[in-house]
């Protein structure tokens, strides 16, 4: 999920609730086998005052408590239960608790890893509170394309809205400011500067290639180098789409290219990536390709001695394009109270929560927030909301199938220690794709 780090306590916030709207929508996620049939929801943007119970089921540590705590705050009579789960036990067991008589009212979702609960009509579809609430408006489009799918959910950005984010994320390169006093501009200058922390004994690019760190340098790489809507339609699932172009060639070439300069850390790819954070946070390396969750360890230890940048262009032109994901959380179809339920996901989208979720190590999703941001995460958050504000994030490679994963990691590995060539490890991507879409 790519989100789930330190640096998770956030400020309480009230909640402003918006007019009553109702209106009468047949709400649901189909009649798949474990799920409800389409249920007939009145669906209404203001929950009434009596005691309400739900339960919200989530994995690792986002600022979903604090997010919960402001909600209920503005909302006395409402008791929301969180179930933290570590990730790899949550993947495994989301639909097994979704389908149960107990199942959560709300869950964290990931449409990579957990799609079939769509299928299987375990989550509600999102529509009709999208437009009683007008979601559309409120959430950035790139965030809520990737959580909507098609019915069988082998195509994102299409059908159906299954699940609003809560927190977003962005992709790319901190520098330490004692090795590298300016940011580079362009990618030949990033690559100089590399080599020029090698000529004086430095590690140039940590990485922790063991986990997800090989392939976010590839992501960061592919970003400034491909087509955004090729990409976007490769992720998505659209038919007909390759992830064996020119574009994706030259950004893996480049990254084997730089395996064999010697500007990614030794042993890459038995490194993970927490020991990579920590290696780059102790003055370690001149660079680290990761994401915005790891600000917080990092202004704890570097203090002002750290700088972000986006993946610079080859022209030097601002970057358009960042990876990115969200914290989302879905509506189960056995909720009893999903207008409740709905109420606290439009809370997510608002100038409250966008506090929380900054303050929570994540950007927030009202892109437009004032947060009085400054230093390391200033500079994250004004690069970040370019970016978002244009639609250009987009979400990680692992997002193509179910099994992207268990290609891309080895896969790196792979290319780092000069095991595989550029060909080889993106026919492995496509087989991949081809197996989960068709080819």
């Amino acid at each position: 999920m790519h989100m789930t780090r330190p640096a998770r306590r956030a400020a309480l916030a009230a909640l402003s609730v918006t007019a009553a709207v109702a209106l009468t929508a047949c709400a649901g996620a189909g009649s798949s086998s474990g799920g409800n049939t389409a249920q007939k929801i009145d669906v209404l943007t203001t929950i009434s005052k009596d005691p309400v119970t739900l339960t919200l089921a989530y994995t690792n540590d986002p600022p979903t408590k604090a997010l919960i705590d402001g909600f209920t705050k503005r909302h006395p009579n409402v008791t929301i239960k969180p179930q933290m789960t570590p990730f790899n036990d949550y993947i495994k067991s989301i639909k097994l608790a979704m389908s149960g008589d107990a199942a959560p009212d709300i869950a964290q979702y990931n449409p990579g890893a957990m799609n079939s609960l769509v299928p299987a009509g375990l989550i509600l579809d999102l529509g009709p509170w999208a437009k009683a609430y007008g979601w559309t408006t409120k959430f950035p489009p790139a965030s809520i394309e990737v959580l909507s799918s098609d019915k069988a959910a082998k195509q994102f950005g299409t059908g159906s809205l299954y699940a609003v984010p809560g927190g977003l994320s962005v992709l790319g390169v901190f520098y330490n400011k004692k090795i590298v006093k300016e940011a580079p501009k362009t990618l030949a200058e990033f690559e100089a500067a590399m080599q020029k922390a090698k000529d004086a004994g430095q590690t140039p690019l940590a990485n922790g290639a063991l986990q997800v760190g090989g392939f976010h340098l590839w992501n960061a790489l592919l970003n400034v180098t491909g087509d955004i809507n090729d990409y976007r339609g490769w992720v998505y699932g659209k038919p007909g789409s390759t992830i064996e172009t020119p574009a994706a060639k030259q950004a893996t070439q480049t990254l084997i290219d730089w395996a064999k300069k010697g500007y990614i850390s030794k042993g890459a790819s038995a490194t993970a990536d927490a020991d990579a954070l920590a290696a780059f946070s102790k003055g370690g390396s001149a660079f680290l390709i990761t994401g915005n969750w790891a600000a917080s360890t990092l202004e704890t230890e570097m203090k002002d001695d750290v700088g972000f940048f986006l993946m610079p262009t080859a022209s030097g032109e601002p970057a358009k394009v960042a990876s990115g994901a969200s914290v989302a959380y879905a509506i189960s179809a056995k909720s009893k109270n999903p207008n409740v339920a709905a109420a606290f996901l439009d809370y997510l989208s608002s100038p409250e929560a966008a506090k929380i979720e900054f303050d929570g190590g994540f950007m927030p999703v009202d892109t437009k927030a004032e947060l009085g941001a400054t230093g390391l995460r200033g500079e994250i958050a004004t690069v970040f909301a370019s970016v978002a504000q244009n639609n250009g994030i987009v979400p990680f490679p692992d997002f193509a199938s179910p099994g992207m994963i268990d290609k891309l990691t080895p896969g790196i590995q792979g290319l780092i220690n000069d095991k595989m060539t550029a060909d080889a490890f993106l026919k492995s991507l496509q087989e991949s794709w081809d197996a989960h879409h068709g080819s």
